[in-house]
């Protein structure tokens, strides 16, 4: 019994030891020979939020499109809780939900809030999904829990809303899916300071209580970087990474902000 039980402990430990991202020596670029990612290795354990830091142009964006599935590196390999497959996809489609920066979002045609939320899990229910009375009550629920809720605002065109309104809404896209793993490119970037704030407690609830794992891009170093529990610092490549207090220090943020081609 007691063989049983230790066996039973190492099995657990093991098990918590898996990675549930891997991202092992990853190159990419969107032009031949110039490479926005050079070399990226990193490791998220399952129930973390991480930050990714770093100017514009640094591969913050396109390493979270990579982690996601939008982009397959020139080199290297995406795992995801030890699975070698490099068909991350299969995976991420189904437990990663993404939120783009609204700066990205083409708003030329109409579209309710009801129905951009109800388009997160399109492709699980085959059909238009905002004709479902089922999508539609999970939309409410949502957009209750984000404190964004009323009969008239799940109506609205999407394009009318403010851009802290907006930000919500994709997350509410993104939580429809009940994902494990959350993803989101400038999550704060446009909003007011009320709006940021709203938004983090959101996050920070999503990772305390259920335990999922969020990695996020910002810029924010002051307002929201020192205040993750653990930060990637980045300039096409991993300049450092664990507790903001350690390591956002005077050489780092030089090595990451102030010289735009700094290579390991």
């Amino acid at each position: 019994m007691k063989m049983t039980d230790n066996r039973s402990a190492a099995a657990a430990a093991a098990a918590a030891a898996v990675n549930q991202i891997e991202v092992d020596d990853v190159t990419f670029g969107y032009a031949p020979h110039k490479p926005i990612l050079r070399n990226v290795s990193v490791k998220i354990s399952k129930g973390r939020f991480v930050g990714l830091l770093g100017p514009s142009g640094s591969g913050k964006s396109t390493l979270l499109k990579i982690i996601i599935g939008l982009h397959k590196p020139w080199n290297g390999t995406i795992r995801f809780f030890g699975n070698s497959s490099t068909e991350s996809y299969a995976y991420s489609s189904k437990s990663i939900g993404y939120v783009p920066q609204v700066e990205s979002i083409d708003w030329n045609f109409p579209v309710t809030v009801k129905e951009v939320i109800g388009m997160g899990i399109w492709d699980r229910s085959g059909i238009t999904p905002w004709f479902s009375k089922d999508v539609d009550a999970m939309v409410g629920v949502i957009l209750d829990d984000l404190g964004i809720y009323n009969s008239e605002f799940r109506n609205r065109q999407i394009r009318e809303l403010s851009g802290g309104e907006q930000q919500r809404v994709f997350l509410a896209r993104a939580l429809i899916r009940k994902p494990t793993i959350l993803v989101l490119d400038e999550p704060i970037s446009g909003v007011d300071y009320n709006t940021r704030e709203k938004i983090m407690e959101i996050l920070r609830s999503l990772n305390h209580d259920l335990d999922m794992t969020i990695i996020m891009t910002t810029h924010d170093l002051g307002g929201i970087g020192k205040r993750l529990p653990w930060v990637i610092c980045m300039n096409k490549a991993i300049i450092a990474e664990g507790d903001p207090s350690m390591i956002l220090t005077e050489d780092n943020l030089l090595r990451t902000y102030g010289l735009a081609d700094y290579n390991e």
